[in-house]
């Protein structure tokens, strides 16, 4: 009778299989990898073509008198060991300094791999060749200019030579703004506030919340002057159409809806998307509608016939922010998988990817007036230049999860994080001018200072925060603020922009 097979679990199989793999590879594990000589050759091939086309074939010494027999040939296989009679006209010797005066004596040296001890001995006497006019100057000698101090440059005015120090990068300062304070706190909400949209005339403003609910208020007054329901889950969008009398909401509940403001109740349903619905936003020009949500797609629809003209699909997780705009690229989106596109609307594919965020990039702002805009997410604040999205700059600082971005024409930048803060920073220069954190309500606990979103107002002088302590707060400039009472705490010397 034949021996049972002893069973074993799958994890006991699975640790054996990662034993075997461990000492099958545990004795190459500190070994380089063999260079393959091919490869080696080729790479010099490549670099001597990329960077040294332009000298690599010079003529021998011997005036302006050239010959076949006097030119260096590519270096290939054959004629990659050269001789050491070999000279190259018009080179520095090796090691090379800036600055060095061509004479009979350093205008050609011999191969420098093949004859060092030759090369070393004619940078030293150029070193100390007779220039004294510069270095009296500056009351130094030539033969103590340190050229690998990296604070200063080695610069010459006519047959002067001398290190002078070198000017240090300058940053533009910044514009001064006024302070921003809180002045109103709205209550009414009975969810976490997660969205907020300001109309066209800036006479009021509607939110929509946890609760389901979406509330519009008097813009003015701070008091509630309506009420919609309809939703089955937190409304995460809003928008408000500058030409008809509609307010576009997006819910958790996969649902896309448009309200007929002169009657107060829903007239069009958009549907097509697979999972919940994050954010919305109205073409400034014609009468379309982009959404974005938690099936990794943003959705194009006809506000009229509700068609989805297309779908954009790219993302690989959840697209959280989108924003339009009249000139192309007419539609941006930011998404979870750490990128953000820029999207061509006619054609209704992808014309860039941006993928210098490392992290989930949950906010996009448009500046109103100048071709370029922001993205937040919580390792940088990045700007980028319109059409292709070219990077401009970082603003380092707010280091937390941005849930939200709100600019205005004033060059004013706000970043809302889920931790309450609030960073205010200069558009042009990146400067982060002030910092406020969000108290929540009396009642709530500390960790309900989160701020879901955020936005100015049409005129720019009043930003409404919508938060999770189920408020909705208003900050204004303050008016009696001056330059002189609050200065910029600006130091040049400390400000730096990471360009990566």
């Amino acid at each position: 009778m034949s021996e049972e097979v002893q069973k074993h679990s799958v994890h006991t199989l699975v640790f054996r299989s990662l034993k075997r793999t461990h000492d099958m590879f545990i004795a190459d594990q500190g070994n380089t990898p063999a260079k393959d000589q091919k490869c080696e050759l080729l790479k010099r091939k490549l670099k001597i073509a990329d960077e040294y086309a332009l000298v690599k074939d010079m003529p021998k010494e011997g005036g302006n008198k050239m010959q076949n027999k006097d030119v260096i040939k590519p270096l290939d296989e054959n004629n990659w060991n050269r001789s050491q009679d070999t000279t190259i006209l018009g080179t520095h010797p090796y090691p090379t300094g800036s600055g060095i005066q061509l004479t009979d004596g350093t205008s050609m040296h011999t191969d420098p791999s093949k004859a060092s001890s030759m090369e070393m001995a004619l940078y030293e006497k150029s070193r100390m060749m007779d220039i004294t006019a510069g270095s009296g100057v500056h009351d130094i000698k030539q033969s103590n200019l340190d050229r690998s101090d990296p604070s200063k440059a080695l610069v010459s005015i006519g047959n002067q030579q001398a290190l002078v120090p070198k000017k240090a990068p300058t940053m533009p300062k910044p514009s001064w703004h006024p302070p921003w304070k809180l002045y109103r706190v709205i209550s009414g909400h009975l969810g976490w506030v997660r969205c907020v949209a300001v109309e066209p005339g800036n006479q009021w403003f509607a939110t929509g919340a946890g609760d389901r609910m979406i509330k519009i208020w008097d813009l003015a007054s701070g008091t509630l002057k309506l009420s919609l329901t309809g939703h089955i889950s937190s409304v995460r969008g809003l928008c408000v159409s500058p030409r008809q009398p509609y307010l576009f909401s997006c819910s958790e509940d996969k649902q896309v809806r448009c309200w007929d403001l002169e009657y107060n109740k829903t007239t069009r349903h958009y549907h097509g998307h697979l999972s919940a619905v994050y954010a919305l936003d109205l073409h400034p020009t014609i009468d379309v509608l982009v959404t974005c949500g938690r099936d990794g797609t943003a959705r194009v629809w006809d506000v009229r016939s509700k068609a989805c003209v297309h779908t954009l699909t790219g993302h690989n997780n959840t697209v959280a922010s989108v924003k339009c705009q009249a000139s192309e690229p007419q539609v941006i989106t930011g998404s979870h998988d750490c990128t953000i596109r820029l999207w061509d609307l006619a054609a209704g594919r992808s014309r860039a990817t941006l993928t210098n965020h490392k992290k989930s990039v949950r906010a996009v702002a448009l500046h109103p007036t100048q071709y370029s805009f922001a993205s937040g997410s919580p390792d940088n604040i990045k700007q980028w230049k319109f059409p292709d999205g070219n990077f401009i700059q970082n603003l380092s600082g707010h280091n937390s999860i941005i849930n939200a971005l709100a600019l205005n024409s004033d060059g004013v930048l706000v970043s809302g994080a889920d931790n309450g803060s609030m960073y205010f920073w200069d558009w042009r220069t990146g400067y982060n001018f002030q910092r406020i954190q969000a108290t929540a309500q009396p009642g709530s606990i500390d960790s309900e200072s989160g701020i879901f979103a955020m936005t100015y107002d049409q005129s720019g002088s009043r930003l409404i925060t919508a938060e999770a302590d189920k408020t909705i707060k208003i900050y204004k400039e303050d008016e009696t603020a001056t330059e002189e009472s609050h200065p910029l705490n600006w130091r040049p010397d400390i400000q730096r922009k990471k360009r990566y």
